[in-house]
Order: structure tokens, then C-alpha cells, then sequence
């Protein structure tokens, strides 16, 4: 089993009830959900929208290997209304995004898959979730803890932990 760290966004619908059903999703498709941090709500990331983000980290144990997982992720946003345009560029809102942040203290790198997720160190809606959870966890390739890359992080946008 390999402990994964799975980061779940949403800025459109009903985010919580989207997040509930990825969860159950997760644990029906991908393996035993074994942590959940607290919500997070989040100023939009590299773009302009009215609609903050849900913003949530799940912490997985499976069984699959990081391709197999990664192509179950990405059935189960597009079973939760996630619509991919192969031709737009640059982020936007969307239903549900879901991304591996960590696959163990793996490094892995394949047509799928990029663990440590490549940019979550410039992250913040990322980071303070992963130092709720695991603050000391070194990230494999930098050789910092999650605190300390949270400590230089050059993302000054606006994350909270959401109340209700």
C-alpha cells in the first residue's frame, strides 16, 4: 500500500456536496480514504473568477500504481461534470479537480503522472493543507518539510479554513 496525498478543488456547483461524492468515489474506486484535512477556501490560482475554491487534501492508501490511479482520478471528475477542452489555455473554473500532490515519498515521472505534483511548492491553497496533515514530510526531490516550503512560498493569495 502507498500512502498518496490527493488535492481536491472546486470553485462551481455545490463544492461540498462535489467533495462528498469524490470521497466516496475515491474509496470505491481507489483505495481506503485514511485522513481528510479541514476545508480550505481559496482565492482563484493564475486566473480571474468570481468564485472562490473548495480546496481540500485527502490522504489515500491504495493498491494502485501511480498511472492506474491517475486514470481513475480523472473518470471520476468527469463523472462529477469536469469537462476538459484539449484546445483552452490557462486555468479556469471548474466542478472538481483532483491531483496527486505526493505518491508516497516517491518521485515519479511518466506520461501520466508527475509526483511531487511539479508545482505545489508555489502553491499556497496546497500547502497549508499538507502542514495541517503532514508539515514535517520532506518533499523528495527539494529536501524540505512541508513548513518550510509553506515558510518561502511566493504565493500571497488569500487561503482560509472555512468555518462551515
Amino acid at each position: 500500500m502507498t500512502r498518496c496525498y490527493l488535492l481536491f478543488g472546486s470553485n462551481q456547483g455545490d463544492k461540498k456536496a462535489l467533495l462528498d461524492e469524490a470521497c466516496r468515489l475515491i474509496e470505491s474506486r481507489c483505495g481506503m480514504l485514511a485522513e481528510r484535512s479541514s476545508d480550505y477556501l481559496s482565492e482563484p490560482w493564475g486566473f480571474e473568477a468570481e468564485e472562490w475554491f473548495l480546496n481540500v487534501l485527502l490522504v489515500v492508501e491504495t493498491e494502485l500504481t501511480p498511472d492506474d490511479l491517475m486514470d481513475r482520478l480523472m473518470e471520476i471528475e468527469h463523472k462529477l461534470g469536469r469537462v476538459r477542452d484539449p484546445e483552452a489555455q490557462g486555468y479556469r473554473s471548474r466542478t472538481v479537480d483532483l491531483d496527486i500532490l505526493y505518491y508516497g515519498d516517491q518521485v515519479i515521472r511518466t506520461e501520466k503522472v508527475i509526483a511531487p505534483h511539479p508545482r505545489l511548492h508555489l502553491r499556497r491553497f496546497a500547502l497549508m493543507p499538507l502542514c495541517e496533515l503532514i508539515p514535517d514530510f520532506l518533499h523528495p526531490e527539494f529536501h524540505r518539510s512541508q513548513q518550510q516550503l509553506l515558510e518561502k512560498c511566493s504565493d500571497h493569495s488569500k487561503v482560509y479554513v472555512s468555518l462551515s
